[in-house]
């Protein structure tokens, strides 16, 4: 996956750590220097991803492939994400050896010839093809050179920044639930998919052209795969974090326009909550990304974790209406996809810069699984409980993605405290200080302990 970072990288203690208000010593923040930028890769979520919502309710309404599954239509949807991660390495040597325009024409070609050649299906496995595969090759070499580029240019206020990019993928997904579903209703799915494509064509091309990054100014560092990274209790939570946001996500993701349909909305009705849950992810991540850096990264996504957790329990179970289902869709939007929107701020926060590129390429190769499977999962569920059981499911895996963040920033905290005592020289030497993290950082006085992690 494709990294960039600057050789004379200096981490600021106040960025980094963000210590404790009882243990901070009165010393002056360090500011890095504005050539001193790290670049992480945020693999893609959102975008055309959002369309398939309005796609799968076509298909499960209608016998449009004979002999077609339930089962076979999620999986789709999932490998248009999780091929997107897979591919991320192939993608870092495109971007190395060809260059990152290069590696957004192929970006852009596949994702046409993904869209176009759908139109075109007439069996189940053209779609596997088309939508799945080349969708999600198309999308990893589009969207992972781009935002690997926008915190090259930026050396403060990065969260802010990495939250207004991507909330085009709530925007975008706005535009095309409205219009997927329009052009469904009135011109077919196959029209759907073509205009789509040439619209995608059309704009990814000007996109390709205009993007600039500033490899040859800043002489970035190759990217590391370090499998160890697993070994490290910090990653292995942040691993959790992603595993069952995604579990959750990608089931709001692709079901809320079906789901709609279940209650006895017309297909119109039910593109427009998607779109409603598109807007809220649009509107909350600039918000969240502002807050993230005054209120703490980790801190941040605990809470906007845990709250989508509790309004899945609270306000989707009972939308049986239009109006409240528009509601649910619009708050649990703005802090559904808070992973994606926050998870390079926050693992910087754990891992520190240096080991960043390295333990992210994991993260994202141990996501591959849950996103292609998530959506199978919760149709599975639907078929034989009904909806509530997928609705008690999502809450549950938001509220077990938000414990497992609560535990990083107890972990945090302790590692705060014990490097404002090593400063202090309360300690004595760096091996008691592994050894105290391992032993003593969970602990019931750091569940509520005050903090800016």
């Amino acid at each position: 996956m494709s990294s960039t970072q600057s050789p004379e990288l200096v981490e600021p203690r106040g960025a980094e750590t963000h210590e404790l208000e009882d243990v901070q010593r009165k010393q002056p923040e360090v500011t890095p220097p504005q050539d001193a930028i790290s670049v992480e890769d945020v693999p893609p979520n959102g975008g055309y991803g959002w369309a398939w919502g309005i796609f799968l309710a076509h298909y499960l309404a209608n016998s449009t492939f004979e002999n077609a599954t339930r089962l076979e239509y999620a999986l789709i949807g999932g490998l248009s994400i999780s091929q997107a991660l897979l591919c991320a390495p192939v993608v870092d040597l495109s971007d190395r050896y060809l260059g990152m325009k290069t590696t957004l024409f192929i970006g852009t070609l596949l994702l046409f010839a993904a869209l176009f050649g759908s139109s075109y299906a007439t069996e189940i496995w053209h779609l596997f093809l088309s939508q799945g595969v080349a969708f999600g090759w198309g999308l990893g070499f589009t969207y992972i050179p781009a935002t690997a580029t926008l915190p090259q240019w930026f050396s403060t206020r990065r969260s802010l920044a990495m939250g207004i990019a991507s909330s085009g993928a709530g925007l975008g997904g706005l535009a095309y639930n409205l219009v997927a579903g329009a052009i469904v209703q009135h011109m077919g799915i196959r029209w759907a998919y073509r205009i789509l494509a040439f619209c995608g064509l059309a704009v990814n091309t000007v996109c390709s052209l205009l993007l600039k990054n500033r490899n040859k100014a800043i002489q970035p560092l190759q990217n590391a795969f370090n499998w160890r990274e697993y070994g490290h209790i910090e990653v292995m939570l942040v691993v959790g974090w992603g595993v069952f946001t995604e579990l959750g996500y990608i089931v709001l993701l692709y079901s809320l326009p079906n789901y709609a349909i279940s209650i006895g909305l017309t297909p119109s009705q039910g593109a427009v909550v998607g779109a409603m849950l598109s807007l809220g992810l649009g509107v909350g991540r600039p918000v969240i990304g502002w807050y993230s850096d005054s209120f703490g990264r980790i801190n941040m996504a605990t809470l906007m974790t845990l709250l989508c957790g509790v309004l899945c329990l609270t306000l989707w179970v009972p939308a049986k209406s239009y109006g409240v289902l528009i509601a649910f869709a619009l708050t649990s939007g703005a802090v559904c996809g808070i992973f994606w929107g926050t998870i390079t701020p926050v693992l910087a926060e754990a891992v520190g810069m240096k080991r960043l590129p390295s333990s992210f390429g994991v993260i994202c190769l141990a996501l591959v699984v849950p996103t292609t499977f998530a959506e199978p999962i919760a149709l599975e569920i639907v078929t034989a409980s009904g909806y509530l059981t997928a609705q008690v499911f999502v809450g549950c895996m938001f509220l077990l993605a938000g414990t497992s963040t609560w535990l990083l920033r107890m972990w945090k905290l302790n590692q705060v405290e014990l490097k404002a005592a090593r400063e202090r020289e309360q300690l004595d030497e760096v091996g008691n200080t592994g050894a105290a993290v391992s032993s003593f950082w969970f602990s019931p006085r750091k569940l509520f302990q005050l903090g800016k992690v």
